[in-house]
C-alpha cells in the first residue's frame, strides 16, 4: 500500500515533527490541530494542508493518524467530531495516542461496524525520536494491517513491534512500558541523590552504573540529558507519564497479578504530580525528590 495522503490530528511536541517527515518523505498530509498557534507553524509547509475540522483530514486521506492527549480525546474527535463518518473503506485509522487497552478495542468495534479498520501504534522515544524518525512503535491489530501501514510507519520509527493481533495491544504494552519507566527513574533519581548526599560526583556515579547491572534509560539518557544539565525538556509530562502508569496498573487490577511495587510508584508519582506546576516535565520528579530532601 502506497499512503498518498494522510490525515493527521495532533500536531503538537510529537505530531508536529512526525507530520513534518511525512510531508519529507513525499505523503500528503492533511493536519488538523484545535490549538491555533500549532495549526499556524505548519500552515506554509511544502507537502502539508492544514484543515479548519478534525473530520476533514479524512477527506481523501488513504491513513487517517492519530497523536491525540488520550482515550477522551480520541473518542471526541472520531465519534463526537465525526471523523469515524467521513472515512471510507479501505482507509485505516491509526491511534498512536497512548489510550486506554479496553476503550481502543471498543473503537476498533465501532469502526468495524462501518468496515473500517482501526488499529493501535503508540510510540516510545520522546520528541528527539518523533524528529530523528527513531521512535519504537508498538502496533496493536492484525499483522495484514501492519504490513500495509509499513510504508508510512517506517517513516516515523526505527523499530516497528506486532504488539499483538487484537486492537489494543499496542497501547496495553506502552502502558506497561512507561510504568516501568517511571519506576525506574523515580527509584534511580532516588539513589542518585542519595549517592550524592553521601560526596559521589554524579557523573562518576552515572559512568560506573551504566556500565553495570543498575542501568537502565533512566541513567543511560534522562539523568545525563536532562537532570544533570538542569533542562528538563524530555517534552513528556508528569500529567501524561501519570496517566500511562495508571492504565498499566489498571491492567495488573484486571488481570488480578501482583502489583505492590506498582502500586507504590503510582502512588508516589502522583504525590509528586500533584505538587508540581501545571505541564511540568516528567524528569522534574528528580528535581521535586532534591526539593523533598532539601
Amino acid at each position: 500500500m502506497t499512503a498518498d495522503t494522510i490525515g493527521f490530528v495532533g500536531l503538537g511536541n510529537m505530531g508536529e515533527p512526525m507530520v513534518r517527515r511525512l510531508a519529507a518523505a513525499g505523503h500528503r498530509v492533511r493536519g488538523y490541530d484545535v490549538a491555533a498557534e500549532a495549526r499556524d507553524r505548519l500552515a506554509n509547509t511544502p507537502g502539508i494542508t492544514v484543515v479548519a475540522a478534525p473530520a476533514d483530514v479524512g477527506d481523501g486521506a488513504d491513513v487517517v493518524i492519530l497523536m491525540l492527549p488520550d482515550s477522551n480525546v480520541v473518542e471526541q474527535v472520531l465519534l463526537g467530531d465525526g471523523l469515524l463518518d467521513r472515512v471510507r473503506p479501505p482507509t485505516l485509522v491509526v491511534d498512536m495516542s497512548s489510550s486506554e487497552p479496553a476503550r481502543t478495542r471498543a473503537l476498533a468495534e465501532r469502526a468495524a461496524e462501518r468496515g473500517v479498520t482501526l488499529v493501535d501504534a503508540p510510540v516510545s522515544g520522546g520528541v528527539i525520536g518523533a524528529k530523528g524518525g527513531s521512535l519504537t512503535i508498538m502496533v496493536g491489530g492484525p499483522a495484514t494491517v501492519l504490513a500495509a501501514l509499513r510504508p508510512v510507519l517506517d517513516v516515523l520509527g526505527s523499530k516497528v513491534v506486532h504488539a499483538g493481533d487484537v486492537p489494543g495491544a499496542g497501547h496495553a504494552i506502552k502502558a506497561l512500558n512507561n510504568l516501568m519507566s517511571a519506576a525506574h527513574l523515580l527509584a534511580s533519581s532516588e539513589a542518585m541523590l542519595a549517592g550524592q548526599a553521601f560526596g559521589l560526583d554524579p557523573a562518576v556515579m552515572l559512568d560506573i552504573v551504566n556500565g553495570s547491572s543498575g542501568r537502565s534509560g533512566s541513567t543511560e539518557t534522562k539523568w545525563p540529558r536532562y537532570i544533570l544539565p538542569a533542562s528538563f525538556d524530555s517534552g513528556f509530562s508528569i500529567a501524561f507519564m501519570v496517566k500511562d502508569m495508571k492504565i498499566a496498573l489498571q491492567l495488573a487490577d484486571a488481570a488480578g497479578t501482583p502489583a505492590p511495587l506498582s502500586r507504590a510508584a503510582v502512588a508516589e508519582w502522583m504525590i509528586a504530580a500533584d505538587e508540581m506546576p501545571p505541564g511540568a516535565d516528567h524528569t522534574e520528579i528528580a528535581r521535586w525528590l532534591q526539593r523533598a530532601h532539601d
